[in-house]
């Protein structure tokens, strides 16, 4: 209600002149919901519009896919199709059903979209509104022609053919129409028939609609979870499947290439070599990335399942062969920053190239690498103790858009960097956090800006070095905004094995009271994610519960301990095999410099968070019960055993292979330490 819900859904207009997004400033209930607004390109005041207005915007404000020439999009909304002519600004809808269609991209030469209809992909012609099926994907096995009657039942059979002049009229009619039904299914797909309980859950079409790739996935048959659910329209309690447990039997993915003339399909072996007399490992998780703007090479990314190595693939669809670009192993586990869980991350093609981009944390840090797609000549375009978060290569760019923390860990900021490396430039500057989206002719900015004490707002500015930034939202109420919000300060302190811990810290002093003698250390949840930093937090309501402790004479510190986020590949993968290690122990050192440096009582320590947080929380209060006498545990995990596979395989292994780690992990296994004040909510 106080600081409203930030802009996004940042959309420019085709014609560059609107930008359009979802808002709700402060001052509204609770539970309300964004509405649409859109500002003039050149600034002003936003302008909200009306429920009929967003509707009737629908197709324009749907992303979709870009002609090559830059005059089409094509979208989907609200499952049916659309062309926009982006010169004159004309919407035609193409479809009008009930299954739904989505768009998947347009041919090379511009003349169809490719689109989506339930399991199988299509090509409507621009021009003639034709549409032709490129795939005929079934799941389970084909059906089976009834066996040749054998024995007495031939006998009788042929006997029926030679007696009855209906039964061979009949026959001779049957084969007509078989004859009449096998010439219309000649010019179309042949069927692909995938496993029984598998889905085709990604169609990828070449730009020449030669191939497509196809992902294929079957979901797990272990047992699931069932949370009860209390309130309810019925009254009566009920139940909700959830996800498996860790160690539980997981979904299995495939990649193939089909070919659109002949429906033949090319399983594609990405998982690891295997030597002679091993047992075959389980399926990888596979992802396609794409296709090269030739459509000759396609790209394919793996994630063993053990979460330890990722291969990156090129793949000719001609033959169906696959050649290793790079891989990753890492002892712990392969992710990090620009890393998804289990798709393809930071990856794609060079536009107009047959080179490939991708992102490895090979050096310890996430940075940027180009290959050619044969595996040779690669290079690594950037370097140095921080990360890439995020990449993209806008319409009509000819080089890269980044988003880095390369000043300082603290803050993130966008680069421009050219495809070959050679010149990388520094899009904005300032404290803070800068998510941006060029306009359609590149030479205005939407920027969602946001600093530690300052809830994300939208601005325009200029592209360009020193360009300034227009602001077009205020958030807040003008009551929240009276009050002085703390900028933070961030410090380092030193953990038991020399290592710096960053963390922000809320003195009493910063708001003119004496302190009680208390200290709160806070601890974010996820475990992989920042909180200490010069942007808007996440934790916005701890942020101001920070300031109402502060003013009440407690002194607070909020740490970005051991597997945060932003801080390289040693940092993530520090509380591998044992979760309650160093994440704990920079808990543990995090008040011991209250208690040296900012005069807290050693015997008045407290902890508290949720989720992750709620979990080290329980670990504090269980083995370390003589640095904090409370404790506040939310929504904790309390025995990694029972939390998913996704999250919790990565970081313990399973639970019936190294149980080590998930007993020395676990508080159940802990809880009779507990001496001091603990509340579990």
């Amino acid at each position: 209600e106080h600081v409203g819900q930030a802009p996004v859904g940042i959309t420019w207009s085709d014609d560059g002149e609107w930008v359009y997004f979802r808002w709700l400033p402060g001052g509204h209930e609770w539970h309300a919901d964004r509405t649409l607004y859109r500002v003039a390109a050149s600034g002003g005041a936003p302008e909200e519009l009306s429920d009929e207005e967003a509707e009737a915007l629908g197709p324009v404000l749907s992303g979709g896919a870009i002609s090559r020439d830059g005059r089409w999009r094509a979208v989907s909304s609200d499952g049916d199709l659309y062309l926009i002519d982006r010169q004159s600004g004309s919407t035609r809808q193409l479809t009008h059903t009930s299954q739904g269609e989505s768009v998947q991209g347009f041919s090379a030469d511009g003349s169809e979209i490719f689109f989506r209809q339930d399991t199988n992909l299509f090509a409507f012609d621009i021009e003639s509104g034709a549409i032709r099926q490129l795939t005929h994907i079934e799941s389970g096995p084909p059906p089976r022609d009834p066996p040749d009657p054998e024995g007495h039942k031939a006998f009788l059979e042929a006997q029926q053919l030679e007696l009855f002049e209906h039964i061979r009229v009949q026959e001779e009619q049957n084969e007509r129409r078989e004859a009449r039904a096998e010439r219309r299914r000649a010019d179309r797909p042949t069927p692909l028939h995938l496993e029984q309980g598998e889905r085709a859950f990604g169609l990828e079409p070449d730009p020449t609609a030669t191939y497509v790739a196809v992902s294929a996935s079957k979901p797990a048959e272990g047992e699931r979870t069932d949370i009860p659910r209390w309130i309810t329209d019925s009254g009566y309690t009920e139940n909700t499947e959830m996800r498996p447990k860790v160690g539980d039997e997981q979904s299995s993915s495939r990649l193939g290439v089909i070919e659109v003339s002949t429906g033949e399909t090319v399983w594609l072996d990405l998982g690891p070599e295997v030597a002679e007399g091993e047992d075959e490992p389980e399926r990888p998780f596979t992802s396609f990335v794409g296709w090269n703007d030739a459509g000759t090479m396609g790209l394919a990314y793996a994630i063993d399942a053990d979460f330890k190595t990722w291969r990156l693939y090129a793949v000719d669809p001609d033959t169906g062969e696959t050649t290793i670009l790079d891989s990753l192993y890492d002892e712990a586990w392969v992710g990090g920053a620009c890393a998804s869980r289990f798709g393809a991350g930071c990856i794609g093609w060079i536009p107009d190239s047959d080179r490939v981009w991708y992102v490895s944390e090979e050096s310890g840090y996430a940075h940027m690498y180009t290959i050619d797609p044969d595996g040779t000549d690669r290079r690594q375009l950037t370097s140095g103790d921080w990360e890439i978060l995020a990449v993209s290569i806008p319409d009509g760019w000819d080089r890269f858009l980044l988003t880095t923390n390369e000043r300082s860990p603290h803050d993130q900021h966008p680069w421009a960097l050219s495809f070959d490396g050679s010149e990388k430039v520094q899009l904005l500057e300032g404290p803070g956090q800068f998510d941006v989206t060029p306009g359609p002719d590149g030479s205005r900015f939407a920027v969602v800006h946001s600093r530690a004490n300052q809830p994300p707002e939208l601005y325009l500015a200029d592209v360009g070095q020193g360009a300034g930034l227009d602001r077009v939202t205020v958030s807040p109420t003008e009551e929240w905004s009276g009050f002085d919000w703390l900028h933070p300060e961030i410090v380092r302190f030193e953990a038991r094995d020399g290592t710096m811990v960053p963390a922000r810290i809320y003195r009493p002093s910063d708001f003119g009271v004496e302190p009680n003698g208390a200290g709160v250390v806070f601890v974010h949840g996820a475990g992989y994610l920042q909180n200490v930093h010069n942007w808007w937090s996440s934790y916005f309501r701890e942020y101001m519960f920070h300031h109402f402790l502060a003013a009440q004479g407690y002194t607070v510190l909020d740490i970005d301990y051991r597997g945060s986020a932003g801080y390289g590949r040693d940092w993530r993968t520090a509380i591998y095999r044992h979760m309650g290690g160093w994440d704990l122990s920079d808990q543990v050192d995090g008040a011991a410099y209250l208690v040296a440096e900012e005069g807290v009582d050693e015997d008045r320590l407290g902890i508290y968070g949720g989720s992750y947080g709620g979990f080290i929380t329980l670990m504090a209060l269980f083995t370390e019960p003589d640095v904090f006498e409370a404790g506040a545990a939310l929504r904790s995990v309390t025995d990694w055993a029972h939390y998913n596979h996704g999250y919790t395989a990565r970081i313990l292994n399973l639970p019936h292979e190294d149980e080590e780690a998930y007993r020395r992990s676990s508080p159940i296994y802990f809880a009779e330490g507990l001496e001091g004040h603990l509340l579990i909510a």
